[in-house]
């Protein structure tokens, strides 16, 4: 879902996937295994992002300003649409 969102609108906001648990190396394989091109990955290796966002588990989403300040956060599932609205009105 990710991944078609970010294929179909990085012209509109720009999607990130931050990787933190495991490691690097599993980190690639997961990429390698599902075929994820469009988001950015990054990696974080002390897990301040989750810190950060207070992600306290996974799957989550979480729409942020330029400057990384959270806008609105969604645990599993998020509706295209809202996120769009909300990046809109940002």
């Amino acid at each position: 879902m990710v991944e078609q969102f970010a294929r179909q609108h990085g012209d509109e906001v720009r999607v990130v996937g931050m990787g933190s648990q495991d490691n690097l190396e599993l980190a690639g394989d997961f990429l390698a295994v599902t075929g994820v091109e469009t988001p950015l990955m990054l990696w974080d290796r002390g897990f301040d992002s989750w810190a950060y966002y207070g992600v306290t588990g996974q799957p989550i989403a979480i729409l942020v300003e330029p400057d990384g300040t959270p806008i609105q956060g969604w645990r599993g599932a998020f509706d295209p649409d809202e996120v769009l609205e909300l990046a809109a009105r940002a």
